[in-house]
């Protein structure tokens, strides 16, 4: 029962998820305030949140595929923001609402409460980043995000063990502490690297698209579990899975640029799936936990009301505390300085949104979830970290496309940016190819019986095909969005899909006639499709 009842929620959030795309609606908050509805439903059957599941299953996947879409130049170019926010901030906050929910419940343990900051202390960035690409954040906000959400479940993940230990009374000091957490990071981004060499090494011996993206597959699942079952010291110290799985895809997508043409759109054709699944069960199972987290809140030994408003104060310094840390780590002086160089503080209006982004997901709940049984104040932790998820996804995601607009954020700039560097690349290929082309065509045709003057006129003939695709580039680039759907270009590319749909029919029909055997129908089919999908526009991947 319980493996339909999971496919039933996978289709009813894809569902969701096509209608959001279609009426530019954001797919998580839908898919988030659906399943809410659908958990309050009398008899509907219960799908309950298994931690070793989301943290060992869903989560590595959806890491790694965000790192091999990150940019490893970004990355570093932008590694104080994201340090300041994915491990500075997540320390900050879990000790805020620790000590917060301290004082409003006494009897509470400390370090239960800091078992609570850790586990509502990492933001889910994929509400925000999908929302910020809609409405055309501009890069380097989206960078710094896309980074934050790839090392904060790590850091917040080692402090959740950190406050678990000390629950249960075999923690060590505060140093002991950051040595654990210190050693977590050596060894996580360790086991990434060389997970992701040892990739780059099989897969130059494979030369098969298929084959290595079916290997590629069981990388981050290999690199999370190894860096977690890592224990070279004691049982104290290990690695961060998660590391290991960010590291490993920021180095393989580094490396992707050499790869294969076809293995990479093998690769963003594979994970574009994989992410969109993913994310739809993610955020559908984060809304029909209410059920559990009630009947949790009903064995509580306090009453609904003190539990109500402390839930509602920790979603509140959840959401709070986030907000003068941006700004503080932005703008004081000490930290504009990395590696010794000045850095232009961002504007308040990119630091504002950034503040508004920290929506919490799954990673919390499923934390949450695994507190051990017996833990002082196990069911107070589930219920308010169900409420700092929901709430912030409700509350933050709905209003931060208005605070997104109010401020325009957008850098509309960015796209005469990228248009110039677009142009200047394109015409380096160009004259790469030209150059190519006089270097290599002589020596080609010396081996072909034909008249020099056929020798040249083939040569003036590739010359002009790669001219020519610079030409066409270079209009479109210079074109607007209403201009270039008016262009020849555009009429000459949709003459270009007619044609390849009317022989597609074509081929379908004489395979129809039985004058066309299926294997032959799939061999050149393919070859139409690989025409079409080169003119056409690039895989959407995400919940955007």
């Amino acid at each position: 029962m319980e493996i339909l009842t999971l496919t039933g929620v996978l289709a009813g959030s894809l569902g969701l998820t096509a209608l959001a795309r279609r009426y530019n609606l954001s797919a998580p908050l839908l898919i988030v305030v659906a399943a809410l509805a659908v958990a309050l439903i009398p008899g509907v059957p219960r799908l309950e949140l298994e931690p070793e599941l989301i943290l060992t299953v869903v989560l590595p996947p959806l890491l790694y595929s965000t790192s091999l879409e990150s940019s490893l130049t970004n990355f570093r170019g932008n590694l104080r923001p994201i340090i300041a926010l994915g491990v500075v901030l997540v320390g900050l906050t879990a000790l805020a609402v620790g000590f917060v929910v301290h004082l409003l419940l006494p009897d509470l343990p400390l370090a239960s409460a800091l078992v609570l900051g850790a586990v509502v202390a990492p933001p889910d960035a994929v509400t925000a980043v999908a929302i910020g690409r809609r409405l055309g954040l501009p890069r380097r906000v989206m960078a710094v995000l896309t980074g934050e959400s790839l090392v904060n479940d790590a850091a917040a993940l080692t402090l959740y063990k950190v406050g678990l230990a000390a629950v249960a009374g075999t923690a060590g000091s505060i140093g002991h502490g950051f040595l654990v957490f210190l050693v977590a990071t050596v060894l996580g981004i360790g086991v990434g690297l060389a997970a992701g060499m040892l990739v780059v090494l099989i897969r130059g011996k494979l030369d098969d698209p298929l084959l290595e993206s079916a290997f590629g597959i069981i990388v981050p699942f290999g690199a999370y579990v190894t860096a977690e079952h890592l224990h070279p010291f004691s049982p104290d110290f290990g690695g961060s899975g998660v590391l290991a799985v960010v590291s490993a895809g920021l180095y393989l997508g580094h490396k992707s640029l050499h790869a294969s043409p076809a293995t990479r759109m093998q690769d963003r054709s594979v994970w574009a799936s994989i992410d969109v699944l993913l994310e739809t069960l993610v955020f559908a199972l984060m809304g029909l936990q209410l059920p559990f987290v009630l009947d949790g809140a009903d064995g509580a030994a306090r009453d609904n009301g003190t539990l109500a408003v402390t839930a509602a104060i920790v979603l509140g310094v959840t959401m709070l505390v986030r907000i003068p840390a941006v700004f503080l780590s932005s703008y004081l002086p000490q930290t504009l300085r990395l590696f010794g160089k000045e850095r232009e503080a961002p504007s308040w209006r990119h630091l504002a949104v950034v503040s508004w982004t920290g929506m919490r997901g799954v990673v919390t709940l499923a934390a949450a979830a695994g507190v051990p049984l017996g833990t002082p104040g196990r069911e107070e932790i589930q219920l308010f970290a169900f409420t700092v998820a929901i709430g912030t996804v409700l509350i933050q995601g709905l209003t931060l496309p208005l605070l997104i607009r109010a401020l325009k954020v957008q850098d509309h700039d960015e796209a005469e940016r990228d248009a110039v560097e677009e142009l200047a690349a394109r015409r380096a290929a160009m004259d790469a190819a030209l150059a190519k082309l006089d270097e290599l065509l002589p020596e080609m045709l010396s081996t072909v019986d034909i008249t020099a003057e056929r020798q040249a006129r083939l040569h003036e003939r590739l010359r002009r095909f790669v001219e020519m695709r610079f030409r066409f580039a270079e209009a479109a680039i210079s074109l607007s969005a209403e201009e270039r759907e008016a262009s020849p270009q555009a009429a000459y590319a949709k003459a270009r899909k007619e044609l390849l749909v009317a022989q597609r029919e074509a081929l379908i029909a004489e395979r129809d006639a039985r004058r066309l055997d299926d294997e032959v129908l799939q061999k050149v089919l393919r070859e139409l499709d690989l025409e079409e999908l080169a003119q056409s526009s690039q895989l959407t991947s995400r919940l955007s």
